[in-house]
């Protein structure tokens, strides 16, 4: 077994994957770009689904967009083995306390490129669009089940709370720890400006989204938890809605830059 382990663990650490994996970082950071493009298009009156299937959409859209597909998926399939790696492998010389929370986040970054890959590859295969189920819908389901209310609720209130984490983590630049940043001063202030903006907006992004799933569950009315495209699409009714909405595109757009530069700086 130990044998098997160490193993996995060569694969999962060797130096081809480590390519690939870098690519999801750059996969995650063109859709984030799209969303933020289609939130600045929202503001200034225009349609788009602003959220990964709309982002997805757009990608398949395109001339090689089967092969783009393809290859973003087996990105981002890297990246969720890298994560899975670190989650299983890693941080064992750390304190139990801080090992269980550095393990517990990667586990999370795992799921979530896994979740993002499956999404790519349903869009590969033309089903995306028929199957590919909306927050809505989702919503409906969860409150049949036993205790769903309870668990939307609690989904609701993770969501917002990452929003806020994503937002002081870009206001602290405590992201900076997890990058090798380039000697020039001027490349780490590009950068770290990225990350500040980026950062904050998709802590914003997720904050609503959480805030719509948490109401929609209260008030007994699941149309209304829309995830983000519902969330940015609230914020431009609010008043001087369109130029929060701007601004949140534009940071989206920075954080898909952001993660574009994490590719080639992360430290892995």
């Amino acid at each position: 077994m130990k044998g098997a382990a160490d193993a996995a663990e060569d694969i999962t650490n060797s130096r081809a994957l480590e390519l690939v994996a870098r690519a999801g970082f750059a996969v995650s950071g063109i859709l984030h770009l799209l969303i933020g493009l289609v939130a600045i298009r929202l503001a200034m009156g225009g349609q788009g689904e602003a959220d990964v299937s709309g982002a997805v959409a757009q990608l398949a859209s395109q001339p090689a967009g089967p092969a783009l597909l393809w290859a973003s998926f087996a990105a981002c399939v890297a990246l969720a083995l890298w994560q899975a790696s670190d989650a299983i492998f890693d941080f064992e010389h750390l304190p139990a306390k801080k090992k269980l929370g550095k393990k517990l986040k990667a586990a999370l970054q795992a799921v979530v490129y896994a979740g993002l890959a499956l999404t790519l590859a349903s869009f590969a295969n033309g089903a995306g669009k028929e199957h590919t189920a909306s927050t809505s819908d989702l919503t409906v389901s969860v409150m049949k089940a036993p205790g769903g209310y309870a668990l939307l609720v609690a989904i609701g209130a993770a969501v917002a709370v990452t929003g806020i984490i994503y937002a002081i983590r870009g206001f602290r630049q405590s992201f900076k720890k997890y990058l090798r940043l380039p000697s020039s001063e001027r490349a780490r202030t590009a950068v770290t400006a990225l990350g500040v903006a980026g950062y904050a907006a998709k802590g914003i992004a997720l904050l609503l989204t959480g805030v719509l799933i948490i109401v929609a569950t209260v008030t007994a009315h699941p149309e209304e938890s829309t995830g983000i495209d519902g969330g940015l699409k609230g914020l431009r009714e609010q008043p001087y809605g369109v130029y929060m909405l701007a601004a949140v595109g534009a940071g989206l757009i920075c954080y898909g830059v952001f993660m574009m530069v994490r590719a080639k700086l992360a430290k892995m």
